[in-house]
């Protein structure tokens, strides 16, 4: 029969999983983020597909580049969705094995520490990639020329 732990063994385990837990929280929030993002992206890149279809000459030529970096975006945030949600299952498995370990009396802390490692890690190479994104962004956002120094001609008889 396995020993059952003690109230104060398992208060204890649960101090132990409560960073880990907040840590589950800053990477939902995260992926809030990223997700939002995908959304904004997803719905550009629809509005530039209709606007592809109409355009012509160098405005064209602008749409089309436009959309792929678009298409680029999509992929480079979906792996920061990726890596971020690797990461959550990897804090989920420390948190799990802590009270494992508790339970059963098992020295863990080794895989634990390996784990909680690779959390880190993967959440490292999301933020990494998040910002690749956010730079591919702001490569497409910048106000054309022929806007900014745009004048309105005067009009006749004025």
């Amino acid at each position: 029969m396995i020993p059952l732990p003690q109230v104060s063994q398992v208060a204890q385990t649960i101090q132990l999983a409560l960073a880990p837990v907040f840590l589950l929280t800053g990477i939902g929030a995260f992926l809030n983020v990223c997700v939002g993002r995908l959304a904004r992206i997803i719905d550009r890149a629809r509005t530039v597909e209709q606007l592809i279809l109409t355009s012509r000459g160098k405005e064209h030529d602008r749409m089309v580049g436009e959309i792929r970096v678009l298409d680029q975006r999509m992929t480079v945030v979906n792996a920061s969705i990726f890596l971020s949600v690797a990461s959550a299952c990897a804090v989920c498995l420390v948190v799990i094995l802590l009270f494992a370990g508790n339970l059963f009396g098992a020295h863990l802390g080794t895989p634990i520490a390996v784990l909680f490692s690779l959390a880190m890690l993967l959440q490292a190479v999301g933020f990494a990639s998040f910002i690749q994104e956010i730079r591919l962004g702001s490569k497409i956002i910048h106000v054309r020329n022929e806007v900014l120094f745009h004048k309105v001609e005067e009009e006749e008889g004025a």
